[in-house]
This record gives C-alpha cells, sequence and structure tokens, in this order.
C-alpha cells in the first residue's frame, strides 16, 4: 500500500536516517520505536506527505487513503461534537445534498415522456444507488458508536466542542480519522488522552476495522495488543522486526550484543593497523605493507552500536521518616462544582506501605480527590493525614515551579545527596537528558522535558507518600521501567493516577474505581480489576466483554471474543485455552529455533565441502547427512504443532 525506497533524511550534519527501505501491506499492524528524537513522528509526516524527505521515494498508490493522526493539531471551536464528527462524511453529506436537488428537480417537472426527463431520472437512480453504497443510512450510528467507544456520554454530542478540554477535542479527531476508515492509518502516540476503556475499546477497533496501521505509542500493553511487527529507527537506519514488540526486545537484545562484539573486533583490528603503521612508517622495506595498511584503515566503515539502554538503571528513593499506620483516611467525602457532584460518600483508608491505583475515565475525580488529599481545594466530608506524614507529589504543574534559570543538571544537582550525585549523568540519560541536554536551561524545555525533570528531582527527595497524577505521559518506555522499578522498591505509600496498564501491572495491590459518582475499591492488580469489574465496550454496533486474559499483555491473541465470559465456569474453560495456546506457541518457538540452528549447521557444512580437500571427509559428509534428516524431521513436526495451534483458536 505503500512503499518506501531508499529514504534519507538530514537536519544538520548527522543524517536522521539514510538508505531506509520498507513496505506497507494490507492488514500491517507496525509498532515504530526508536529513542526520543529519533525521527519516529518525522517518519510518520513523511509517509502521509506532510513533510519532504532530503531523498529517495515514498509510492503511495492514487486510491490509497491515508489517515493521519499527530501528537499537536489545530482544533476547530464552532461546532458541536457531533457536527464535528460528521466532517468526516464530507462526501457522503455533499452526494446527499446532490440527491436532494435531483430529486426536487423531479418532484417539480412535468414532462414524465421527454428525454431529459428520463435523463434526469437516470442520473437520480444512479447517484443514489451511490449514496445507498457508501452506507449513508449508518453514518449517524457509526458517530455515535465511535465517539461512546472514545468516552462522550450521548448528552455529549449536542454540547459545543469549545467546552472540551484539548485532550477530549484530540479524541473528537481520532474518531473523525477512525470514521473515514482510511486505507492507512498513521497515529502518533493516539493514547496520551485517553482512558483505560478507551484504549481497550480502541484496540479492538483496530483489530477488526482497520486495513493498515502505522503507529507510535510509548503505551507498552496498547502496542503488544495491537502490532504484529515492528520497525526500529536505531543509528540512522531502519530494522524491519516482523514480530510484535515484547518478541522485538528480545530480537534487539541478541542484535546489539552481536554489534558489540562487531564493534570490538573491529575496533581491535583498527588498533593493531595503526601499531603496525607506526612501528614501520620510516623503514623502507616495509613502505608498501605501510601504503596497504594506510588503504585498508581508510576504507573501514565504522561499526556503529545501538544506544545504550539506560533501563537497568536503578533508583531509589532517600531514607524517610516512618510514617503512622494509615497515611491517608477518608470518611464520607463529597466535593460539588455548583449543582455537579463529582463524588460523594467517598470512604477509603490506605496504609503504610500500599501502592494504590485511582483508575476510571477522566472527569470522573480522580485528580479532584488528590487535590483534595493534598488540601489544594475545598471539599465536604472528613480527611485524615496520618503522622509524619511528606508527601511528595507528582502533577502537571508541578514541572510550572522549576527554577528556570538552572540547567537541567543543576537542577537535579541541587537536590541530589550523598553517592547518588556521582550518578546524575545515567539518571538524566535514562529520562532522555544524556549528552548535551543536560546543559540546556530549564526556560528553554518544552513541557514533556519539564514533566521529566520535575519526576527525576521528585525521585531524589525524601518522602513516605507518593502522589503521581499521569507520571508516564512524558516518557518512554526505558523511563517508564526506571520508574516503575523504583517505585516498586519504595517502602513508602504509593498512590497512582494512570491509564498505562503495563506501568500498573505488577505495581499495585489495590486498585480505586471512580465512576458515577462513587468511588469503589478493589482488591487485587489492575488485570484483576478489569476482570473482576467486567467492563463492556461497545465494538461495532455489539457488546462485547473485556478480560483480563485479553487485556493482559501476555496474551499473544488479535482476535476479539465473540462470546461473553458470564460465569467462572467459562473463565475457566477461556484460561486452560489460553494456557493450551501458549504452550502449543512456546513448542512452536522451540521448534523453529532448531530449524534455524540446524539450517545455519548445514550452511557452514555446504561451505566446508566446497573446499577441495573436506570434499572426502567422511566425517563432515555424514554430519551434513544426518543434519539434513533431522532438519526433515523437525520441519515435520513444525507442521504438525502449527495445525494443533489453529485447531486450538478456532476451539
Amino acid at each position: 500500500m505503500i512503499s518506501v525506497e531508499s529514504l534519507h533524511v538530514e537536519f544538520g550534519v548527522k543524517p536522521l536516517f539514510a538508505d531506509a527501505s520498507f513496505v506497507v501491506n494490507d492488514r500491517d499492524r507496525i509498532a515504530l520505536v526508536g529513542k526520543n528524537g529519533a525521527g519516529k513522528s518525522t517518519l510518520l509526516k513523511i509517509l502521509c506527505g506532510k513533510q519532504k524527505p532530503t531523498s529517495g521515494v515514498v509510492s503511495v498508490p492514487n486510491d490509497t487513503t491515508i489517515g493521519y493522526l499527530p501528537q499537536v493539531m489545530i482544533l476547530q471551536d464552532d461546532t458541536t461534537v457531533r457536527q464535528e464528527a460528521q466532517k468526516a462524511f464530507a462526501n457522503v453529506t455533499e452526494l446527499k445534498a446532490k440527491v436532494d436537488a435531483l430529486n426536487q428537480q423531479l418532484a417539480e417537472r412535468t414532462d414524465y415522456e421527454s428525454e431529459s426527463y428520463l435523463a434526469l431520472v437516470e442520473k437520480f437512480t444512479q447517484e443514489h444507488e451511490r449514496y445507498m453504497m457508501m452506507g449513508a443510512d449508518n453514518c449517524e450510528a457509526e458517530i455515535e458508536r465511535t465517539l461512546t467507544g472514545l468516552g462522550f456520554s450521548r448528552t455529549d454530542l449536542e454540547r459545543p466542542t469549545s467546552e472540551f478540554s484539548g485532550g477530549w477535542r484530540m479524541r473528537i479527531e481520532l474518531a473523525k480519522i477512525l470514521l473515514q476508515k482510511p486505507d492507512v492509518l498513521l497515529l502518533d502516540e493516539p493514547t496520551n488522552h485517553l482512558d483505560i476503556e478507551s484504549i481497550q475499546w480502541l484496540e479492538q477497533w483496530l483489530a477488526q476495522s482497520a486495513k493498515a496501521v502505522v503507529l507510535v505509542s510509548h503505551d507498552r500493553a496498547f502496542i503488544n495488543n495491537v502490532t504484529n511487527r515492528t520497525l526500529e529507527i536505531s543509528c540512522g537506519q531502519i530494522v524491519d522486526y516482523k514480530v510484535k514488540y515484547n518478541e522485538y526486545v528480545v530480537l534487539r537484545k541478541e542484535r546489539r550484543e552481536q554489534q558489540q562484539r562487531a564493534y570490538e573486533n573491529q575496533q581491535k583490528e583498527i588498533q593493531e593497523m595503526r601499531q603496525f603503521i607506526e612501528r614501520f612508517r620510516y623503514q623502507a622495506t616495509k613502505a608498501v605493507q605501510v601504503q596497504q595498511k594506510i588503504k585498508q584503515l581508510e576504507k573501514i566503515v565504522p561499526i556503529e552500536v545501538d544506544e545504550i539502554d539506560n533501563s537497568a538503571l536503578r533508583l531509589k528513593f532517600p531514607p524517610c521518616l516512618r510514617s503512622g499506620d494509615y497515611p491517608v483516611i477518608c470518611e464520607d467525602v463529597r466535593k460539588d462544582y455548583g449543582a455537579h457532584t463529582v463524588f460523594s460518600g467517598v470512604n477509603l483508608t490506605i496504609k503504610r506501605g500500599e501502592k494504590v491505583a485511582f483508575v476510571g475515565k477522566n472527569g470522573e475525580g480522580k485528580s479532584t480527590l488528590v487535590k483534595c488529599i493534598m488540601g489544594e481545594i475545598p471539599f465536604d466530608g472528613h480527611l485524615k493525614i496520618g503522622h509524619n506524614i511528606q508527601i511528595g507529589y507528582f502533577a502537571q504543574n508541578q514541572a510550572q515551579l522549576l527554577d528556570e534559570e538552572l540547567t537541567v543538571f543543576q537542577t537535579i544537582d541541587n537536590v541530589a545527596k550523598g553517592d547518588i550525585r556521582l550518578r546524575i549523568n545515567d539518571i538524566l540519560g535514562a529520562f532522555m537528558f544524556g549528552g548535551e541536554a543536560s546543559d540546556k536551561k530549564v526556560k528553554v524545555l518544552s513541557g514533556g522535558e519539564r514533566s521529566r525533570l520535575a519526576m527525576i528531582r521528585l525521585l531524589l527527595e525524601p518522602v513516605n507518600l507518593l502522589i503521581l497524577d499521569e507520571p508516564t505521559n512524558h516518557l518512554d518506555m526505558p523511563s517508564k521501567d526506571v520508574l516503575k522499578e523504583a517505585i516498586r522498591a519504595f517502602d513508602g505509600t504509593a498512590i497512582i493516577v494512570s491509564h498505562d496498564r503495563e506501568f500498573l501491572d505488577g505495581l499495585v495491590s489495590k486498585v480505586y474505581e471512580f465512576g458515577g459518582g462513587k468511588v469503589r475499591e478493589h482488591l487485587g492488580g489492575v488485570y484483576d480489576w478489569l476482570r473482576d469489574s467486567n467492563q463492556k465496550l461497545e465494538v461495532r454496533g455489539e457488546r462485547i466483554e473485556v478480560n483480563a486474559e485479553k487485556a493482559a499483555p501476555q496474551n499473544n491473541s488479535l482476535t476479539p471474543q465473540s462470546s461473553s465470559l458470564t460465569s467462572k465456569e467459562s473463565y475457566a474453560a477461556h484460561k486452560e485455552q489460553q494456557k493450551r495456546i501458549r504452550k502449543a506457541e512456546k513448542a512452536i518457538e522451540e521448534s523453529e529455533r532448531k530449524i534455524s540452528d540446524m539450517e545455519r549447521r548445514l550452511k557452514e557444512l555446504d561451505e566446508l565441502l566446497m573446499v577441495p580437500e573436506n570434499a572426502s571427509d567422511m566425517q563432515l559428509v555424514t554430519e551434513y547427512t544426518t543434519t539434513k534428516q533431522a532438519l526433515d524431521k523437525e520441519v515435520e513436526h513444525w507442521e504438525k504443532l502449527s495445525e494443533e495451534l489453529e485447531d486450538i483458536t478456532q476451539y
């Protein structure tokens, strides 16, 4: 659908990427990955034609439509939500106006036998058939289903878009793109402004309705549930991995180890050449060899190694006073804004050492309750903060409190204590402030960069109660891993407001669900809550259930469940089936590894037997024969395993 050949993009001396070639095919689900600044958003802009490459060709067939959702866009404020969504069907609206005009002409004319009248009837019939084939009668239903899936209530549809925040208006833009059903969807961080329910709905929509998808996202669970292919931008190259993200991480680690070994061997070779040149430079008898070495040295193309993965960096909060047994106690807490009740009857007790999540749709009061706990806004009821509590609070406005005249390094150096000061550069690198970025002044940083800097600063302060409101919004995956491990090792109490399932998984032991003006407690992790709450998502007019097995990142299936798991028995059966699927997939992976090893050995034996002196080596001939027989047998075994997996998944 889209063909990219020899793509070259330069911003300054060093190219962003060079000689990149790949194809986006129908039904591809591609995750575009790479460190911040590698060129992911730039590549999306090039694919949709909004930016031109330095050189190379991007071929898009004339009949291929592309839908592009950027991270930031200019939004309109002069329509209602429904009217804005209807713009996705502009061609249908134009055709309807044309059909209505033709119908009006037919109604006004009386020359039923004339040729012009018959021609008008034929034209009306053709245009009306086109109108019906475009599914015009279903447009309104599609609009409602899509907007509802993305979190809007039906009463919201007639409200002006100007009444909504930027995040909600971005949802409207996403809805418009989805309603157009383009051949290729280019999505740049589509989950940034979505809650968990809307993210899951989008996953289902992309699995069922999208044709081809290329997306950039730092939501690991989302890209694992959606994609089946990974394009990595690294060291100015684009590497194509035909696997989903979790498998790509393993392959990338292996590839980097190979790069490192090749780099070390090359450096050793270069060093030996230089030593030879220096040693014999002035000896006439070695002049020819010296010149040869110099020429060889000039021709060597340096091997680049992928950027170092700082996700292994471990941070630990500095020691703090022991807090009371119950850091937060709420009794009948209520918050009203005028006639609107955000929540009422909130009763919760958070014990020392607990890590809990606040989840629910946007606008249900998660951040409002956090502000009540912080004492930033008035409320009704009783809210008690425990003894010896020292709060570390992260919210979006925290970034505005940084000293703009300090550099990034100085900002962190001022709060770092003890041995941690020796690791400031490592910490900054883990949060995407490596190299020259640490010398930037705060005043020149973007909003996202300031948020990351505020997060690092919080990690180095002695606190015993952490309150984090959407802490992962501006973090890439390695940075999120560093933060998650730091919170996991934190011996204090943590309240985390987040829509990132992968981040919350294994981190929290209790979930507080906000919705309908109430706050409900759920024991267990985020996937336990998703299963127990038995949330239903509307996909293409049908109600389907989302359960923990479907939502969890361990599940490799992209096929939505067609039936609801309405009982413990059906859930147990489903869980057993997933277990069988994983076992079968593991067996296939093991078989594929064996096949790959044997094919590699056969290739080596082929090369050895091509050498004349080895042609009569019976040991090599015997090994070749036995390996070939074993390979044929393993291929048959692999085919059998694949058939068994297909039978299980069709069950």
